[in-house]
């Protein structure tokens, strides 16, 4: 692990907030039009975050570093049921943003262990958080009797494709969105997996 990081389970609830807007910064190229305007998708985002799925890099005084949320067939880190979008967004408002939602939904299967997201504040951006956080996602997945993690990068995302392949993720097809590109800011996504060794 990169020297002067920590890496553990979860986050409090008084970093909800921090969080939110950590995962909105990452997040909102792809998601403004579907949960903006900001004020509310932090209020939605905040309130969906479930700590159970992520692992946070810390430095030495415990600020965080950069998050990564996972997925498994227990939950996620970004969750939420459409009545918790009637909750900010008003019913009708909510019907259409579900719609779009549901377009980037992907489920696990159950030896997989799928990628929630990925992010790292801009003070911290090439230390090698990112890095240091795959590497223990892939441990957390071992760890837990998983044979292997998945994640999808879009094709407006090359820093992160690189980062990936750097650290054995293998690409095993693509998804072009066609005209949903105007929406959500991207035109395609690569499915990335790297099979895990098995346990000793």
């Amino acid at each position: 692990m990169t020297a002067h990081i920590s890496i553990s389970a979860g986050f409090s609830e008084t970093e909800h907030a921090e969080i939110a807007q950590l995962y909105w910064a990452a997040f909102s190229g792809k998601l403004h039009y579907v949960l903006g305007p900001k004020s509310s998708a932090l209020g939605f985002i905040s309130d969906q975050l479930d700590p159970e799925f992520s692992l946070v890099a810390r430095d030495l005084t415990g600020a965080i570093l950069g998050v990564a949320g996972f997925k498994t067939k227990d939950g996620s880190l970004v969750g939420g049921e459409f009545s918790d979008l009637v909750r900010v967004y008003g019913w009708w408002s909510a019907l259409w943003r579900a719609a779009f939602l549901f377009l980037l939904e992907r489920e696990p299967s159950a030896d997989t262990l799928l990628m929630d997201g990925i992010f790292v504040t801009e003070k911290a951006r090439g230390r090698g958080v990112g890095t240091a956080l795959l590497a223990a996602i892939c441990d957390h997945a071992a760890q837990n009797g998983l044979s292997r993690v998945r994640l999808d990068v879009i094709d407006s995302n090359p820093r992160a494709r690189a980062l990936y392949l750097r650290c054995g993720f293998e690409p095993v097809g693509t998804e072009h969105i066609g005209p949903l590109s105007w929406v959500f800011g991207f035109r395609s996504s690569t499915k990335m997996l790297l099979t895990l060794p098995p346990s000793p």
